[in-house]
């Protein structure tokens, strides 16, 4: 399995180092030159590039990867935490993949505040609208 983690500025940048020491590439979006950029432009960039977004804007990337037939994943921890929070939910989900060899191939892999790690299929063609709450 190789990941390539993009991971959004409303998260910590601490989050790329920890991929980093367990050997996993990743950037954030803060210190990359992405800073500012709005959502649209970051999931066109992943999309072409091969990363999977780390964020915690939920409903805004998931609408935007409805538009996607193929992409490399999408990892959002769901609850708005404090920096050490997540860190150790995002360490969870490192792990949870990397026992589990799962592929994040057109995966949306949540973490929830109670550590629990949900994946689930999100394309154009397969997903669950109803998983976004108030679309407009």
């Amino acid at each position: 399995m190789r990941l390539r983690l993009l991971i959004d500025e409303n998260l910590s940048p601490s989050l790329a180092a920890l991929a980093r020491s367990k050997g996993i590439e990743a950037e954030a979006a803060a210190y990359s030159g992405k800073a500012g950029w709005p959502d649209h432009k970051l999931t066109a960039f992943a999309l072409e590039h091969g990363y999977v977004i780390v964020t915690n804007n939920r409903r805004d990337f998931l609408k935007l990867y409805l538009n996607a037939d193929i992409h490399s994943g999408l990892i959002v921890i769901v609850p708005l935490e404090i920096k050490q929070r997540q860190l150790e939910l995002f360490e969870i989900v490192l792990k949870f993949l990397t026992e589990m060899n799962q592929d994040s191939v057109n995966q949306l892999i949540e973490v929830l505040k109670d550590g629990s790690v949900h994946i689930r299929q999100w394309t154009s063609d397969d997903h669950d609208l109803g998983h976004i709450t108030n679309l407009k």
